[in-house]
């Protein structure tokens, strides 16, 4: 264990300056764009509009310049030898080809890419300096003074830098159900990328899982495309909430479907399956007024998604109003020639991509072979010139809009105060994403003065609970500072003396004698992407063992599992091996230790709700309810646990009471909810669908709204659910069906609760539309 700093003593550090205070004025052309007369070139102009000074921008631009705009690199590239992970100072010899002899636009760290490749520190204050640095190389020394646009993955919080505090990944978030939650996190995540001057945050993931087996599984959000957009919106508001950083919605459209559940192997769908479940999510956070959109790295329907004209025009611009950037995933466009076949050359992969719909590549590797593709490809008349000013004209407009013009540089001595920032936060998160799942005879919440020993892999596992994408691609690297509360840490927060470490099966069965309770942390290794795919997302044999090994002393056992994905349990199904107390963490971040111990302590009523089915069998795939749902194959639904699932330290009831027509074919839905124990908590109202007759098929029950209510104990309530038309939706027509969601007339019957059952209509839960 490296850590040695309490949860109690990191919460008292806080950030200690606003975005405004760390950014500063850059090179002298920039300065004196805020000056710019009429009579100057319009660009510099900083009362115009992005638009206008876009336009004017790319008029003035070589071709040279443009098809440089239309690249961004990995940064490994600056340093060292220029190979890509060499350690080393930034080498002005890799800054002149790259930045002025390729005229590249934009510049990321991949997972795990760090100041200087590892040879720099991994601190806030060193991403400041080397971003500035990268900036300062870039506008002194091109034609134009252009600045480039730094890019990062801010998937659980400014990921990459050593002790940032790092918040639950997204499944966590879903099980929530809370988007302002969701907000005030990326409104945090947004102020530490802005503080080391990362303008392009990868995220939110808006892709709506469909199979546990998938290596990114805890990247999205939920199974349900309502649940999922409603919380990529609220992310994109977060971040982009200070007007410097942009979002970024990924991964357009369908990745996380593919057909055998695997990371980057081919989806097939219907068309009426990706308008219905799949396309709504990036909806949502499009219409939020996301900046920028990233390419699906899969294919749909047998065409790979970066060639594809129908998903990136058609699809993106044409149907769902977007406007902004579209770049590729890491060496896409590559793949086209070297993974999927599609083209004869580089050439050709480029001018598929780039005259499908894509503006920038993400082409991490080589520079000088995209740009000399892409210039050979309008040589060739395979890309016109206009489509390359077109991509341009967005590229600039997203710098213009991030403030890179007038502000390119941040204060760095100011970028260490995101350290320890928001811990409260991350540790509201950490405890409102656990689900409690099983609670046999109340052994739960425990008092302080409850004997506990505390066993399992990820009891005392720093790189367990903060998961992938954490300072590494696939996690923390060994031997890292990284520095998070474990759960052991955390129960012994709170409950002090009473609480004991087990490291071994054996050890634990004999402390188990003595003590009141065991709490049993489990799951697997951190990991991201396709080496994190699970071909059998089932509880590892041997942790099963472990429970049945204590559950056979007597004594309760509480199953903590730290995971990915919701592990079938295995031979823990069984009643006689089953734990009295199940809570499911998920990667729970920087202070996952104190908000779990906060759950079983019972300082927190637990308020989650599962964002996705649990399967019985790890074999149960896909397994979201939705499909499994259908009318015709209602009877396949048979979860672990269903949709929505979620226990308290108290009892609720709720009631769909009355519904109402709103406008343009919405519907207000209220619903009768009452605290009927003698706890105050925090309830989930999931609001679900059901259609007795529709000309195609369509789940038994389907989400289509929700919100939270605090409730007091013995307290009651009304609210009132608005349900957008968009929800109701569902796409008509024959087999071939492609168009968009329509909203059919006839009867609509709302209920509450799990996506289990079918409701009973009557006069008061029912609308005809």
């Amino acid at each position: 264990m490296l850590s040695s700093i309490t949860g109690s003593t990191r919460s008292r550090r806080r950030v200690i300056t606003t975005i405004g205070a760390v950014l500063v004025v850059g090179a002298a052309v920039l300065v004196s764009a805020q000056n710019a007369t009429a009579a100057g070139p319009l660009y510099l102009n900083s009362h115009a509009s992005p638009q206008a000074r876009a336009a004017d921008l790319v008029r003035r631009m070589t071709l040279p310049e443009q098809i440089g705009q239309m690249v961004q690199i990995q940064v490994g590239h600056l340093y060292g030898d220029c190979t890509g992970y060499n350690p080393g100072q930034l080498n002005p010899t890799c800054e002149q080809h790259i930045l002025v002899t390729d005229n590249v636009g934009s510049i990321l760290s991949g997972g795990g890419d760090v100041p200087g490749e590892g040879g720099l520190p991994n601190t806030p204050q060193t991403w400041a300096e080397q971003i500035n640095a990268i900036e300062k190389y870039s506008i002194d020394n091109t034609r134009l003074h252009i600045p480039t646009i730094y890019g990062a993955d801010v998937v659980h919080g400014h990921n990459d830098i050593l002790n940032a505090t790092l918040f639950p990944h997204q499944i966590g978030f879903g099980a929530t159900f809370d988007p302002q939650l969701v907000k005030d996190v990326q409104t945090t995540a947004s102020q530490a990328s802005a503080a080391t001057n990362v303008r392009w945050a990868f995220a939110p993931v808006a892709d709506v899982a469909s199979n546990s087996r998938w290596g990114r599984y805890n990247e999205s959000y939920s199974e349900d495309p309502v649940l999922s957009g409603s919380l990529a919106a609220a992310t994109v508001e977060g971040l982009q909430t200070s007007d410097i950083v942009a979002a970024t919605v990924k991964h357009f459209a369908g990745y996380a479907a593919p057909l055998n559940g695997l990371d980057r192997t081919p989806g097939d769908m219907s068309l009426r399956t990706f308008q219905e479940t799949q396309l709504p999510s990036y909806a949502q956070a499009i219409d939020a007024g996301a900046l920028t959109v990233m390419v699906n790295s899969g294919s749909v329907n047998g065409i790979p998604a970066h060639a594809s004209h129908y998903l990136l025009t058609d699809v993106l611009r044409g149907q769902l109003g977007f406007k902004g950037v579209t770049i590729g995933d890491w060496n896409d466009v590559a793949k086209l020639l070297n993974n999927y076949h599609v083209a004869s050359d580089y050439e050709h992969a480029i001018a598929l991509a780039v005259n499908a719909g894509l503006d920038m590549t993400m082409e991490p590797h080589d520079a000088d072979a995209f740009v000399t593709g892409l210039t050979k490809a309008v040589q060739d008349g395979l890309v016109s010139t206009k489509r390359i000013a077109q991509a341009n004209q967005r590229i600039l407009e997203l710098k213009f809009k991030v403030g890179l013009f007038e502000h390119p540089y941040v204060d760095a001595s100011q970028a260490n105060n995101i350290l320890g920032a928001d811990l409260p936060l991350a540790r509201k998160a950490a405890s409102e994403s656990s689900v409690l799942l099983r609670n046999q005879n109340n052994v739960l919440p425990f008092s302080a003065s409850s004997k506990l020993v505390v066993t399992g892999p990820s009891a005392d596992s720093v790189p367990n609970i903060l998961g992938g994408w954490s300072v590494g691609w696939q996690g923390v690297p060994a031997g890292s500072a990284e520095d998070a509360v474990t759960v052991l840490e955390g129960l012994k927060n709170a409950g002090g003396a009473n609480v004991s470490y087990a490291p071994t099966q054996s050890d634990a069965v004999t402390q188990l004698g003595s003590a009141d309770a065991a709490v049993v942390v489990l799951g697997r290794k951190p990991g991201a992407e396709t080496p994190n795919d699970q071909r059998d997302p089932t509880l590892p044999a041997d942790q099963q063992a472990l429970v049945t090994a204590l559950k056979a002393t007597g004594k309760p056992v509480v199953v903590v599992l730290i995971d990915d994905r919701p592990d079938a349990l295995g031979t823990l199904n069984a009643a006689a091996n089953a734990p009295d107390g199940l809570l499911m963490a998920w990667r729970p971040g920087t202070e996952g230790g104190n908000g779990v111990a906060d759950v079983l302590y019972g300082a927190v009523n637990p308020s989650a709700r599962l964002p996705v089915s649990w399967p019985k069998n790890g074999a149960d795939q896909p397994n979201g309810y939705r499909l499994a749902n259908l009318r015709a194959a209602s009877g396949s639904y048979d979860p672990q646990y269903p949709f929505g699932f979620g226990l308290s330290y108290t009892t609720y009831t709720s009631t769909v009471s009355a519904v109402a027509a709103g406008s343009h074919k919405s519907v207000d839905v209220k619903v009768d909810v009452a605290n009927t124990g003698s706890k105050a908590g925090d309830l989930v109202v999931p609001v679900y669908t059901t259609q007795p007759t529709s000309l195609v098929l369509v789940p038994v029950k389907r989400l289509v709204g929700f919100t939270r209510v605090h409730l007091d104990a013995g307290q009651s309530k009304s609210v009132t659910v608005k349900v957008e038309s968009s929800a109701l939706g569902v796409v008509p027509g024959d087999v071939n069906a492609s168009g968009p969601l329509v909203v059919e007339h006839g009867s609509y019957v709302f209920s509450t609760g799990t996506a289990a059952g079918t409701p009973t209509s009557s006069a008061s839960n029912t609308i005809t539309l």
